[in-house]
């Protein structure tokens, strides 16, 4: 990776940085994380005070001001330990900080970022529904303006960072209503402990079973008109700029989940001996373990592209599309030959192997499932 055009003697300083402090701080927690499906306040703070929140944030909001790559590289070698405490930075980072940077006022700035930046609260980003996720046009939720205040009834479901007690609030997308015979998407924020919004903690995941997932209630729910994220009717554009950058994240997930899943495959295959000799002598697994490094050399090339073009302002929504596309899938390939490379040891708690199987699945569907992006993709073509 030292040789990578995309990276910076300060992008390998960080990377280790984070590294150690994946090993030394989540390492020794991931298991019991993942088995008591324990959302871990301390955790989360301590990896605000290394500075994983508010990566991409200017300083004088209490961020870093860094670019996508090195917000990428925090988020991949977070996952190569524990795909739990990287999406928590993840969805704080791209779902919550970043919509509020882009489109919101400086009120709205200087109250809301500061706390995420410090990891002292979280924020989520309030899209899916039980009838709205991939179509958005299908969300159900409302909000009405009377008197200078939206009023808000509806609710929202699977939602990162929504639902401990640091979490700040949610920006949520609400039909405000038609223009044209068709919704008025508009993205709005509700915090903490406004009266009507309520949350429910989601337990018995699959996956990210150490991250925050809840279901979110609004009964006339009231907040001021000036909680309006951007423009009214602007949501839906909001939710798809939120998403193209949210998918680098999603990416840098699948990296390095593969890039850990990888590691201890070889590690395994190095001391594992049958017929005499370790099984990584076997062409069998020698060429499983080539494959793995090339499909994740391939991925890492394709997402660091994205982000470069990012950070130059070159469009990069299609690259985006490719780069989440194609780390989930060879995500659930890598994970899944390291079970086989693992056999018998990689079925079982609280073997890294068995959770980040696991902890795969859910990157083929959030941030655009796999069909949609395949949709993405081609309508770039032209198809």
């Amino acid at each position: 990776m030292g040789n990578s055009p995309f990276l910076s003697e300060a992008h390998e300083v960080l990377r280790e940085e984070v590294r150690k402090f994946a090993e030394s701080e989540i390492k020794p927690l991931a298991a019991k994380l993942d088995e008591g499906e324990i959302f871990s306040e301390e955790l989360t703070a301590k990896m605000g005070e290394m500075g994983f929140f508010g990566i991409q944030a200017p300083k004088e909001l209490g961020g870093r001001n860094l670019d996508t790559l090195s917000y990428i590289i925090i988020v991949e070698e977070l996952a190569r330990v524990d795909s739990s405490q990287a999406a928590t930075v993840a969805s704080v980072n791209s779902l919550g900080i970043a919509p509020i940077l882009k489109y919101g006022t400086d009120a709205q700035k200087k109250r809301l970022i500061p706390p995420l930046c410090s990891g002292k609260k979280i924020w989520a980003f309030g899209l899916t529904e039980e009838n709205a996720g991939s179509d958005a046009m299908g969300t159900e939720t409302t909000a009405r303006l009377e008197n200078g205040e939206w009023i808000i009834n509806g609710t929202k479901t699977h939602i990162t960072n929504s639902a401990s007690a640091i979490s700040g609030g949610v920006t949520l997308q609400a039909v405000t209503g038609e223009r044209n015979g068709r919704k008025k998407l508009s993205a709005i924020i509700v915090e903490r402990g406004t009266p009507g919004f309520t949350t429910e903690r989601i337990t018995g995941k699959l996956m990210w079973r150490a991250s925050d997932t809840g279901r979110l209630y609004f009964k006339d729910c009231r907040v001021p008109e000036e909680n309006l994220l951007g423009e009214e009717g602007q949501g839906g554009r909001i939710m798809l700029n939120t998403l193209d950058s949210g998918r680098l994240s999603i990416a840098a997930i699948g990296l390095g989940l593969a890039r850990g899943a990888m590691e201890a495959s070889l590690e395994h295959a190095k001391k594992r001996e049958q017929f005499g000799q370790p099984i990584s002598k076997f062409q069998a697994i020698g060429f499983k373990l080539a494959d793995m490094d090339m499909k994740i050399e391939l991925a890492r090339n394709t997402l660091y592209n994205a982000c470069w073009k990012k950070d130059n302002n070159i469009q990069f929504a299609r690259d985006a599309a490719i780069a989440k596309l194609y780390t989930s899938e060879i995500a659930r390939e890598i994970a899944d030959e390291a079970v086989q490379i693992h056999g018998a040891a990689g079925l079982f708690k609280p073997h890294p192997v068995e959770r980040f199987y696991r902890d795969q699945r859910l990157l083929q569907i959030g941030e655009g499932t796999s069909e949609i992006l395949r949709m993405v993709i081609s309508r770039y073509l032209g198809a």
